[in-house]
């Protein structure tokens, strides 16, 4: 775990940093420098690229970690990691020419309620193809357990980009239109650079002698497009379809909102990068014991962030949404829905570490399918009926019954559980501490507010972990920090 800490933590700095640079795009920049129509167009443009990405990638990124530490000479090494490079244009190609071929009429689908969109369709596919590339060449340099630079890539470097072209945007440097061919170009580039990257840490060898379980090997990532594409369809369908049934410009409202909400998924995304591979590892070499260990202290960990992130939003967000402009301000709804989806993520731990990288890939694959197809007519039902409120209780409802599914499926295959008793430590702290902070509010600026009341919620929670060593790892991090500082 000391392996997982660190790397989590480095990952964790660098997340947030993209985080904090994403907030000043989201919040400032976007905000005040383009319209809500061109914003929406945006976020439609990079969710829809998200869904079609699991497909383009062809379930390599997956694959990559589930098999490779199961090779133990160089040449069926090389072998298979040729057959990842080349795998994903069995469907990048016959897709590109789908693209060309009916441009107009995909383009037309689309922009049934926005004609803003139907020009946007070849930015969709090389987004989508940049983000297929890039998950690959990330898994590379994953499995040589090297997460931190691909994290960097991940969260900053597009961001970075955005804030720039927003920058040149406001001083009327460049259009709009210039301003997405661009972003499409920084996509491309961020891949072009985590190639070079990963080669540097294993130069790969072309060899087309592949391993003997090829078979299951191409099985096992067309049924992992399935399962990239569930988990993408629930993190983003509700964007794509906001655009189908309402004006663009609620895609911006809600996307902001949304990415309130995402910031409680920051931890689950930094230790992911590298108990993924772990979990791999210790599934090929039968360990049960360290993987429930594993299993536990990182349910535990994330549980323990991921609720503080949670809870300090939460009593914030009326002085955050103060400071925003009144369009944007009547998110309060759609960020608990979906906070509180983030939060039953994160307090599973490395389940889907466990469920993609087992031998029951295949069932719960089944049932994330049969989920995605709920959410898209829980989708068509509430959007309509509840507007943005709808998109966001249709994603909340989805995740449950997803995540509930996952967790009982972990535990009748492998008889293992994330929750400890210090789970429902945490929570009855969570509880507390949002009731004691719950009537607190200082008349003052919101950003001031939200410092104090900020600073107040961190010390207490976290002076109440340390005390009773609630979480081994957490208490350990204070410990080195606190000795540290005397």
């Amino acid at each position: 775990m000391g392996v997982v800490f660190k790397q989590s933590l480095n990952n964790s700095i660098i997340t947030y940093f993209g985080f904090g640079i994403g907030a000043l795009n989201t919040l400032v920049l976007y905000l005040n420098f383009m319209t809500p129509q061109y914003y929406g167009l945006i976020q439609v443009i990079l969710s829809a690229s998200a869904v079609l990405m699991p497909v383009l990638a062809f379930g390599v990124p997956n694959t990559l970690v589930k098999f490779y530490s199961s090779f133990k000479n160089t040449r069926t090494t090389d072998g298979f990691l040729t057959l990842m490079l080349f795998l994903p244009l069995a469907l990048i190609l016959p897709i590109a020419g789908i693209t060309f071929l009916a441009n107009d009429a995909i383009g037309s689908f689309l922009s049934k309620e926005n004609p803003i969109v139907k020009d946007y369709v070849w930015h969709i596919f090389l987004i989508g193809m940049a983000m297929a590339y890039f998950e690959i060449f990330y898994g590379w340099a994953k499995v040589q357990m090297k997460s931190v630079f691909g994290n960097f890539m991940k969260e900053i470097f597009c961001r970075v980009g955005q804030t720039v072209l927003l920058v040149l945007l406001f001083f009327e440097f460049i259009s709009v239109d210039f301003f997405i061919h661009a972003l499409t170009g920084i996509y491309l580039l961020r891949t072009v650079i985590m190639k070079l990257y990963a080669y540097r840490l294993r130069m790969p060898k072309f060899v087309f002698d592949f391993p003997k379980n090829i078979g299951n090997i191409v099985v096992y990532s067309a049924l992992i497009i399935l399962g990239g594409s569930v988990a993408i369809v629930l993190l983003e369908i509700d964007k794509v379809m906001i655009n189908q049934f309402i004006k663009i410009e609620n895609v911006a409202y809600y996307s902001v909102a949304g990415f309130i909400a995402m910031t409680v998924a920051v931890p689950s995304r930094s230790m992911h990068q590298i108990t993924y591979p772990l979990t791999a590892e210790l599934l090929n070499k039968k360990d049960k014991v360290a993987l429930k260990n594993l299993y536990q202290r990182s349910s535990l960990t994330l549980f323990i962030v991921s609720g503080l992130l949670f809870l300090m939003i939460l009593l914030n967000l009326n002085d955050l949404y103060e400071m925003l402009p009144e369009a944007y301000r009547n998110g309060f709804v759609i960020f608990v829905w979906l906070g509180l989806a983030k939060i039953y993520d994160a307090i599973l731990g490395n389940n889907n570490s466990i469920l993609y990288n087992s031998d029951y890939y295949r069932a719960v694959l089944v049932m994330g399918v049969l989920l995605a197809i709920v959410t898209i007519f829980l989708n068509l039902w509430l959007i309509p009926k509840f507007g943005l409120d709808g998109a966001a209780i249709a994603s909340f409802s989805s995740f449950f019954i997803y995540n509930t599914i996952k967790l009982l499926y972990v535990k009748v295959k492998f008889d293992i559980l994330p929750f400890t008793l210090e789970t429902i430590k945490v929570a009855l702290l969570l509880l507390a501490t949002g009731l004691v902070f719950y009537f607190l509010n200082f008349p003052f600026h919101p950003i001031i507010n939200i410092t104090f009341k900020s600073i107040l919620i961190v010390v207490l929670y976290v002076a109440i972990l340390y005390r009773f060593k609630i979480s081994e790892d957490v208490f350990g991090v204070l410990s080195k920090f606190l000795g540290k500082s005397k």
